[in-house]
């Protein structure tokens, strides 16, 4: 027995130093941690049991047939973050350059499918450079195996995808079906081809860093909501992340005890609206002036700035909070924030986490290129999240509710269950303006002074129709509130909301505006 345990200390310490001294260096040169020491450093100390320590890959080829390190270049296993338990595999470049084989995808198969049938978050960390090409085929339909994993877990359990390195060609499509990318600048990137090909084809010369960078995936395509400036911060976002979010969708948002008081008032948005309606403000101040401590967790702050989506929490309780943003392009709603919207919706509602929206839209962006590109599409979408989500929902309109955006904004017409007004708030068809040019278009064409007749008309119609009070008299706000009041109220509401329960029609799935 003792040569056998031995022998068995000997293989695993193989298997812990898998890669070569000399790749392991290259890899800590270019900044990057190594596939174990990231594990390491997510999870809780001595949580992490790995799975699959000893295999080694059965294929023969080129470079294969004399080099079987163990792991095959891929840790798998179980651990806990904060005491809470997560699944998680870790690509390890420093093996076959993290390259995906057939005893590889084998072993995350197997790691998805325990996340799944135990009901905890998959976190996957990619480091690695596609499909191994000596196992040819067997390497693609490996990829499909993962992705079809993917797919039965979304809106089961929370996924999580950390692009730590290269993640090219077909493997970027796992990440992709995940519910969160996170990247890594200037040591990670996502392509479906390279710039070798792009400059072949197209003649561009294009950087990794331009075409599939951290900043271009978070800025430009929003494929990331994450970017972070090293291994180390990126997995502590992630970290973070899952402290707002349950283990699986039957579970409830962990609670954690509140340090803010429920009553406290939040005078300073008083001052914080502009005397103009056409002047901006921040509706991150808003957000942070309103939730526990101002802490607020923002999701793909860099993409469609003029939505602003993410997580914090009121009285210990998660939320996902979605609000206009004035600073940018006024708060309008476009293709890309409508998009970002309603992916952020969805996930809410997949994960139990209610819904607050801050509602500030003059209207959709118009323009060619917004209808070419189908706003009227892409907006939709941000509709059909709301109408399909069923957990609590509360609006809070600051100010401008303009036309259909207003509608599309979580209003009480599509289902949120609360909604509220601030006094600066004006809930019409249009802004005062545009409503006199087409209402009185014949009377200002006959008029001696048009302008002047036009500033008369559009005070008479302000002082009508810009304001809450008509809302309020039909019930399509609730209430019309002090903004000092604001986090009392939600507070409160959340709380009466918290035992709602809400079925959907039976169906297979219903057909999303894609």
């Amino acid at each position: 027995m003792r040569e056998r345990l031995d022998e068995l200390a000997d293989r695993k310490e193989q298997a812990l130093h898998a890669g070569s001294d000399r790749a392991v260096k290259r890899q800590h040169d270019r900044g990057k941690m190594t596939a174990r020491e990231r594990v390491e450093y997510l999870l809780d100390d001595g949580s992490f049991v790995e799975l699959d320590q000893l295999a080694r890959h059965r294929a023969f080829g080129v470079g294969l047939d004399d080099e079987r390190p163990y792991t095959d270049g891929v840790i798998t296993g179980f651990g806990t973050v904060d005491g809470r338990r997560v699944c998680i595999f870790s690509q390890d470049f420093t093996v076959f350059g993290g390259a995906l084989g057939e005893v590889f995808a084998e072993k995350i198969h197997k790691v998805m499918d325990l996340a799944a049938s135990v009901g905890v978050p998959m976190i996957g960390l990619n480091d690695g450079a596609g499909a191994r090409i000596q196992e040819g085929v067997v390497s693609l339909a490996m990829y499909g195996g993962i992705f079809h994993r993917n797919v039965a877990a979304s809106g089961v359990i929370p996924q999580i995808s950390v692009i730590m390195g290269p993640c090219a060609g077909g493997a970027v499509y796992s990440p992709a079906l995940t519910d969160f990318v996170f990247m890594v600048r200037e040591t990670s990137y996502m392509f479906i081809t390279g710039p070798d090909v792009v400059k072949t084809v197209t003649g561009e010369s294009v950087t990794q860093e331009e075409l599939g960078g951290a900043m271009t995936h978070a800025s430009k395509s929003g494929v990331a909501q994450f970017a972070a400036a090293d291994d180390k911060a990126c997995l502590d976002e992630v970290r973070y992340l899952l402290s707002f979010l349950p283990a699986n969708n039957l579970e409830e948002p962990p609670w954690v005890q509140p340090t803010d008081d429920p009553e406290r008032p939040t005078s300073e948005l008083i001052d914080l609206m502009p005397a103009s309606p056409n002047q901006a403000y921040d509706m991150k101040k808003v957000v942070s002036a309103i939730v526990d401590d101002g802490d607020f967790f923002e999701y793909a702050p860099h993409w469609a700035m003029n939505l602003v989506c993410g997580f914090a929490r009121l009285d210990g309780h998660p939320v996902g909070i979605v609000g206009n943003q004035p600073q940018v392009l006024a708060g309008v709603l476009d293709i890309d924030a409508s998009e970002k919207g309603a992916r952020f919706v969805r996930t809410c509602d997949a994960f139990n986490i209610p819904l607050v929206t801050f509602v500030d839209v003059p209207g959709f962006l118009p323009g060619t290129d917004q209808e070419y590109g189908g706003i009227i599409r892409h907006g939709a979408k941000l509709l059909y999240a709301y109408c399909e989500s069923t957990v609590p929902r509360i609006q809070i309109v600051t100010r401008k509710a303009y036309g259909g955006a207003y509608v599309v904004m979580n209003s009480k017409s599509i289902g949120a269950d609360l909604a509220f007004a601030w006094p600066s708030a004006e809930l019409a068809v249009m802004g005062p303006s545009g409503a006199v040019e087409i209402v009185y278009r014949r009377e200002l064409a006959d008029s001696p002074d048009p302008e002047a007749r036009k500033a008369a008309l559009v005070d008479e119609y302000t002082e009508r129709y810009a304001n809450p009070y008509l809302a309020a008299e039909r019930g399509y706000v609730d209430d019309v509130i002090d903004p000092a009041s604001t986090r009392s109220v939600l507070i409160k509401g959340l709380a009466v909301l918290r035992s709602k329960r809400e079925e959907l029609p039976k169906r297979k799935h219903g057909n999303v505006p894609l």
